[in-house]
């Protein structure tokens, strides 16, 4: 019976606090309020989205001038060994990214012709050499008619304009020929010879602003002063045989030539 007396006993007292206002239970020991620490609570910050400042715009990645870095690398090189290592190190062409071999050179350099070749075509990418296959076959016949040859007496010093071959065989754009130029006219610099030939119309479009070889061949022009002849290709005169004429006619004009200024 006792349990029964505090239970309804408890209730009634509990009852009574409710009726007073009590609404949150009561912690079973006092608390003096005046000994706790004094916290005013944070104010709360109220945001208007209206007022809020935008957030700041993404950093804008630098844009690179190609040809610009491609001339300032060029012109860092000293001699043909940092140029080579300047354009191996070069990695604004994509055309580095499909091609198998890099291909700086062939020859002789210091020879006193240097021959500036179209890009690589895909014989020459498979085999790492600048004019190779069916076209180097010719290449060779070409040059040995006049009594030039790649290695020993009476050398010659070839470069190709591009160092990769274009991906299908396709001629360099525009841009790919601007964004290499620099590497190129550095290269004859470099190279010092006293007659350029500009065998194909890459070599043509880049030094000389100009294409169309039956137009071009043929005439003396100068590319940073050093004379150059623009002279039909081999990959061309493979499948234009009635071409072969100018072209020995070109030939003869650049043994000529090479005895006066020899």
């Amino acid at each position: 019976m006792e349990s029964a007396v505090d239970y309804w006993t408890s209730k009634a007292l509990l009852d009574w606090q409710v009726e007073m206002g009590a609404d949150e239970a009561i912690a079973d020991a006092p608390i003096d309020r005046y000994a706790l620490e004094d916290k005013k609570p944070a104010p709360k910050v109220q945001t208007d989205p209206a007022k809020m400042a935008p957030p700041p715009p993404p950093a804008e990645t630098p844009q690179i001038d190609v040809a610009q870095a491609a001339q300032d690398a060029a012109a860092a090189a000293s001699d043909l060994d940092g140029l080579r290592a300047a354009m191996l190190a070069y990695e604004h062409c994509d055309l580095k990214a499909a091609a198998r071999h890099f291909i700086f050179s062939d020859g002789v350099a210091g020879a006193p012709v240097m021959i500036l070749t179209d890009a690589p075509d895909r014989d020459d990418d498979r085999a790492g050499q600048l004019m190779s296959g069916p076209t180097g076959v010719l290449f060779d016949k070409m040059i040995g008619a006049i009594g030039l040859n790649r290695v020993g007496e009476n050398a010659v010093y070839m470069a190709p304009v591009l160092p990769w071959n274009p991906s299908q065989n396709r001629d360099p754009s525009a841009a790919e020929l601007a964004m290499m130029t620099p590497f190129l006219r550095r290269h004859i610099e470099l190279a010092a010879p006293k007659l350029v030939v500009l065998m194909g119309n890459a070599p043509c479009q880049a030094l000389l602003g100009r294409s169309g070889m039956t137009r071009l061949r043929g005439r003396w022009v100068e590319v940073d002063g050093v004379p150059a002849l623009p002279i039909f290709p081999p990959s061309f005169l493979l499948t234009n045989s009635a071409a072969k004429r100018d072209a020995w006619a070109d030939l003869l004009a650049l043994q000529a030539k090479l005895k006066d200024v020899t």
